[in-house]
């Protein structure tokens, strides 16, 4: 049997924190369970990572990330409509092949209100800080309009609530977004 690799292992962990918090939340998932599903002991989990907190944000960035990239690669070459429907069609794509990472975008706006509300400002700023690095992903192929961009993420917001909640892509109130940004699968519970 060959070993994994420090790093190999840690994106285990991601991969595995990745499913348990987009479930469970911040405040329901637990480091054992986490550890359980990659098949460490929860020492070994915390000699990858220093605790919880810093599993829960190493996921909230590859999540990002994972968009970003989504976004980059669908609108390379293209600018303004053309691009706004290819990365709208990459994205309803992604969150019905892997609705893990809906949900734990979701998660991440959830955690962020809790930790303020708690005094703890590092959430907030990590992911405040992804979300504007999405900002800025879609800006540039839309024109560098803010209106364009604004309105960009407010029907990704709102294409991820309505999957979140589980409305049928048939279900009428889909009927006023563009074909691009409408679910073309439900998200599985």
């Amino acid at each position: 049997m060959v070993r994994m690799s420090a790093e190999e292992r840690r994106e285990s962990v991601i991969r595995a924190a990745t499913n348990e918090f987009a479930r469970g939340g911040y405040h329901g998932t637990s480091t054992e369970a986490i550890a359980q599903r990659v098949g460490v002991s929860q020492p070994y989990l915390f000699r990858l990572f220093p605790g919880k907190k810093a599993i829960f944000l190493a996921v909230a960035e590859r999540c990002v990330e994972d968009t970003i990239r989504t976004f980059e690669q669908a609108a390379e070459g293209l600018h303004g409509e053309e691009a706004l429907h290819a990365m709208a069609n990459a994205y309803t794509k992604v969150i019905a092949e892997h609705p893990e990472q809906l949900l734990m975008q979701m998660q991440m706006y959830v955690a962020v209100g809790a930790a303020e509300k708690e005094g703890d400002h590092e959430f907030g700023t990590a992911v405040r800080d992804g979300w504007m690095r999405l900002w800025e992903t879609v800006h540039l192929p839309l024109g560098a309009d803010v209106n364009e961009t604004t309105t960009f993420m407010a029907y990704g917001m709102l294409v991820n609530c309505l999957v979140a909640m589980g409305f049928p892509p048939e279900h009428r109130v889909w009927e006023g977004l563009y074909p691009s940004a409408r679910a073309t699968g439900r998200l599985e519970h």
